[in-house]
């Protein structure tokens, strides 16, 4: 294994009106002061006026990611409160009317809107992002390609999108499924190193397919603005400790992948890599995957234990993200939680709209302990 690397956490959130459970289409302009007066340099804009994002510091412990992202979840959600507003983290608002939503109108966004139309206006969505630091010298896209073939098992453990415009979709994460619809949004392109990648991008920026700033969102990807490479797939979680679970998981496979030599993932491997994405956004926690050893179907919790066996927990965060990945596995994802509760208010005699609003007020007290007035 490599050094203990620095990592950071970037966390998305819609505003919600905590009387009703609604989305804030319009939230005033007092109301994103105040979130970014709460959290600072932390604060970011998305792309919709009901969305925001924590970017937090630098970190060399999770102990510090976890004392850190409460800190600020709860002094941002107990901040809102006052204004009758919530913080949503799930990956997707189960009855949100996302036309109704106002995009933001900075020039970045406004871009955005005009370059991708519906398919930017869909995207009301929430990801967690984890930055993982790689040391100088180190090809960041030879370590993409070492920890890909993973990267499906971290989707399953963070799923929490099951429900859209007021369905239930089939999909344990629905929000990687409106991300197929982006450009540049899926996995990697199979690039061998960073020659290979800086030679993809000048061809995509030479014909115009891309702006001399612009980024690739996939899965994973080394960043532009920083020396790391970021996890993307992922959905929000509500639950900080299935967050810091992977983002732990995620920064133990990169400092695994700072001591092998391999290049580029055979062709074989993408084709498994590209399936077990598939079955990972459809059925989470509870498909069956292609393992690594002999490539055979597997459940979750084994693919689980292949990966502590080709990378063992040499630290205590590292023994610590297996633990969180167990137990999600054993407790099941804000997906599962989202469906079992909507099933136990439906068959309590609620409505399908009583039951959806059941599921954003467990979402809202997740992610801040703050709870919807009704």
């Amino acid at each position: 294994m490599g050094r203990p690397c620095t990592f950071g956490i970037e966390e998305e959130y819609l505003l919600v009106a905590l009387d009703s459970g609604r989305v804030l289409s319009a939230p005033s302009a007092a109301l994103t002061r105040l979130c970014r007066e709460v959290l600072g340099a932390c604060f970011a804009e998305e792309m919709f006026r009901s969305q925001i994002e924590l970017a937090s510091p630098v970190f060399d412990t999770l102990h510090q990611a976890r004392a850190f992202l409460t800190e600020q979840r709860q002094r941002l959600s107990q901040a809102l409160a006052g204004e009758g507003a919530g913080l949503y983290c799930a990956a997707s608002h189960p009855s949100a009317q996302w036309l109704r939503q106002h995009p933001r109108a900075t020039p970045h966004f406004r871009q955005l809107f005009d370059d991708y139309r519906l398919v930017a206006r869909r995207s009301l969505l929430n990801g967690l992002h984890v930055h993982v630091g790689v040391p100088p010298g180190l090809d960041r896209m030879q370590v993409i390609n070492r920890v890909l073939y993973w990267l499906p098992l971290l989707l399953a453990l963070s799923t929490s999108s099951p429900y859209w415009g007021g369905q239930d979709t089939g999909y344990m994460s629905y929000r990687r499924v409106v991300c197929g619809e982006w450009p540049h949004m899926g996995l990697p392109e199979p690039l061998p190193d960073w020659s290979a990648y800086e030679r993809y991008r000048a061809l995509l920026q030479r014909t115009g397919t891309l702006a001399e700033d612009g980024d690739f969102w996939w899965a994973i990807r080394p960043s532009r603005r920083f020396p790391t490479v970021e996890l993307r797939i992922c959905d929000g979680c509500p639950r900080l400790e299935d967050a810091l679970a992977i983002a732990g998981l995620f920064r133990h496979l990169v400092e695994h992948a700072q001591g092998r030599h391999t290049g580029t993932a055979s062709r074989e491997m993408r084709w498994i890599t590209q399936e077990n994405y598939w079955r990972a956004l459809r059925h989470g926690r509870q498909g069956v995957f292609i393992g690594i050893e002999e490539q055979q179907p597997v459940s979750a919790e084994a693919w689980l234990a292949q990966l502590q066996v080709q990378c063992p927990a040499d630290s205590a965060d590292a023994e610590r993200a297996f633990m969180g990945a167990w137990r999600i596995l054993r407790e099941g994802t804000s997906a599962d939680h989202q469906r079992e509760l909507l099933a136990a208010a439906i068959a309590e005699g609620e409505d399908k709209a009583g039951a959806l609003h059941r599921v954003v007020k467990l979402v809202v007290s997740e992610t801040g302990g703050v709870v919807l007035h009704r």
